[in-house]
């Protein structure tokens, strides 16, 4: 028993580490013209332009729009490759990532390509020539990932074509199209960031690079909404017994005590035809859990209401063995609530003395060591 409590109070530790970091990263975040759909969404920074630090700039030309890229000499060697990548990773909190680049001139062989690497990726050779990375080649239509020898994909492509490679994270593919249409799919068997590549490689190629700020080509939200018709499709297709359903619901209830909601779920569930059996929990009788739920109900009650001190003192009468020598995770999390409530009434100086006394003993233990030396409770504990 002691050892489940004390998980559960490291789960409430990461979550409240979590939580700090998001609200951290938000109030030093800079105000975004973005629509208000993005400004929801978690922020992710994505490509906006060809990196023109990282690239073979002896052999490519990155134009001042720093969207166009040109190789304006003969190749003598089959490693005078002109490689950009694009300045930022694909972001990866989303169910698609996609970008274009637009053939305006194929130039004496039409040896331009299109894909992703890997950071540290060789900048003298072409992307699906070396390990975790993956390209589209124009001259000959063939893939390559990760070694010299390409497979048989697509189309080549030339001067006037468009064409557009993607991550589908749904499916974990690569995905490359040509004028609008999807070329062909390979897995995606790389990890780590990846970022959008374009490889010139003989005189006179041009390509220009979209990374979304026109649109594209490619019916990107078409896809998309396949994508998640799929996801859906999947979904629905997974079957969860009535049994099963009513339990996962049954213990959500119980676990957050909301005793009335329960005792009515319960007896709909032995209303039903046929009834609903529904087990008793790790043996618990009915006794047990009711007991269990209210004690909850009155420690979230007494929490809620910053009544820190009598809900220490239910811990110690019902679960001593949270409390019992001061230091769990549980008992930090409530110094530190108890702290808040003296900071929100205006006994400023009752707080100081408090974390001075209490979050002491909180400095050596590794559970809690970056969440004590944060700045607010370093600063007290100086004092």
């Amino acid at each position: 028993m002691a050892q489940e409590n004390d998980v559960i109070g490291l789960h409430f530790l990461e979550l409240w580490r979590f939580n700090s970091k998001a609200a951290a990263a938000a109030a030093t975040a800079t105000t975004s013209t973005s629509s208000s759909s993005k400004e929801d969404a978690e922020f992710e920074e994505e490509p906006t332009e060809l990196d023109t630090f990282n690239s073979s700039g002896m052999f490519s030309v990155v134009l001042s729009d720093k969207l166009s890229v040109q190789y304006p000499t003969v190749n003598l060697h089959g490693h005078d490759v002109g490689v950009v990548q694009a300045n930022k990773p694909a972001p990866l909190k989303r169910l698609v990532y996609y970008f274009e680049i637009f053939v305006k001139n194929a130039g004496a062989k039409g040896q331009i390509a299109i894909g992703f690497t890997a950071s540290g990726f060789k900048m003298r050779r072409q992307p699906g020539w070396e390990a975790n990375s993956y390209g589209y080649h124009g001259d000959d239509g063939l893939l390559y990932r990760g070694h010299g020898k390409g497979e048989t994909f697509g189309p080549t492509y030339t001067t006037g074509d468009t064409v557009g490679c993607g991550i589908n994270y749904s499916a974990q593919e690569f995905f490359f199209t040509k004028n609008g249409k999807v070329v062909g799919t390979v897995a995606k068997d790389v990890k780590g960031p990846l970022f959008p590549t374009v490889a010139v490689h003989s005189q006179n190629e041009e390509v220009t690079v979209n990374f979304g700020k026109d649109p594209f080509v490619f019916d990107l939200k078409a896809f998309e909404a396949e994508e998640r018709r799929k996801q859906q499709m999947t979904i629905d297709k997974i079957s969860i017994s009535q049994n099963a359903s009513y339990e996962i619901i049954r213990s959500y209830l119980q676990y957050y005590g909301y005793e009335e909601t329960l005792k009515q779920f319960d007896m709909a569930s032995r209303s039903t035809v046929p009834p609903i059996a529904l087990g008793q929990e790790n043996g618990s009788s009915d006794t047990e859990i009711t007991y269990a739920m209210n004690h909850r109900k009155t420690l979230r009650q007494l929490i809620r209401s910053g009544e820190i001190d009598d809900a220490f003192d239910k811990l110690r009468m019902w679960y001593p063995q949270i409390v019992q020598d001061n230091k769990s995770a549980m008992c930090f999390l409530l110094h530190c609530q108890k702290f808040i409530e003296l900071v929100r009434i205006g006994k400023l100086e009752e707080a100081v003395v408090f974390g001075r006394t209490e979050f002491e003993k909180f400095y050596r233990l590794t559970e809690v060591d970056d969440l004590v030396k944060v700045p607010g409770l370093c600063g007290i504990a100086s004092i």
